[in-house]
């Protein structure tokens, strides 16, 4: 006589087994393809420390920008290397921006912790970026405020301090830079507003051309308000306590 077994229960131990399962393959899907932005991310930074860059996530908004009636609009940018850009324009901007650029590893702790304490009770806000953040947010990324873009910024400065050296990074600066209207990188300013080349840049048009770096739209080389006069002329001096051309000879 056949003995009759009772039907099987389905085991309880399944719906969980699939769920591991998919989660495990959601895991290494989530893993590979931080894998491939990380790489792609290094890929790109390794490949321009040698070539030029073609433009920025600003130049691209400046150009939607402009209206369509105005006849010129064109983005005005010429690299140059940094060996065809007056060593005066780099003491300018790093008097000017960070002066400790040299000495720190791409974040100036200590203006940061003066720019939130300023900032509590202040109107106007003070960034405290330093010249390698804004490469980094300007070359890398799309001007935002979120923590994410913060967060990016952060990872792209310690990137480029890395890969790049002190060096690279003043010099993609001082080709990206926006300087004017429509005018990114020394060089388009020189030949715009002093017509020469950034390498003929004396000290004077130096400080003049970094003192409308907080905002150049509103504070015009060609046309100086009072503010930018007394802001070149501090710069100036910033320049002759720096030791001048020769404070770049020990980078």
């Amino acid at each position: 006589m056949e003995t009759l077994l009772p039907p099987s229960q389905p085991s309880e131990n399944i719906p969980a087994a699939k769920r591991r399962h998919w989660v495990w393959i959601w895991l290494k899907r989530l893993f590979w393809m931080i894998f491939w932005l990380w790489l792609g991310s290094v890929l790109w930074v390794v490949a321009l420390k040698w070539l030029p860059v073609p433009g920025t996530s600003l130049m691209l908004i400046r150009q939607w920008s402009i209206p369509n009636q105005q006849p010129d609009k064109r983005i005005y940018y010429q690299w140059k290397n940094l060996n065809e850009i007056s060593p005066h324009l780099a003491v300018a901007v790093v008097a000017a921006e960070d002066q400790k650029f040299f000495q720190h590893q791409g974040f100036d702790w200590e203006a940061i912790a003066q720019a939130q304490v300023y900032n509590k009770t202040a109107k106007i806000k003070r960034g405290a970026s330093t010249i390698s953040q804004q490469v980094a947010k300007n070359v890398f990324l799309f001007p935002a405020r979120s923590y994410l873009r913060k967060a990016l910024e952060a990872y792209f400065t310690v990137l480029i301090e890395l890969v790049w050296g002190k060096k690279r990074i003043l010099e993609v600066y001082l080709n990206i830079v926006e300087l004017g209207p429509q005018t990114f990188g020394v060089e388009a300013a020189a030949q715009r507003y002093f017509r020469k080349s950034a390498l003929r840049i004396v000290p004077e048009e130096a400080a003049m051309m970094a003192a409308v770096l907080p905002n150049p739209n509103i504070f015009l080389i060609q046309q100086p308000n009072q503010w930018v006069w007394v802001r070149r002329n501090a710069i100036f001096y910033q320049m002759q306590m720096l030791d001048g051309t020769q404070y770049l000879q020990g980078f």
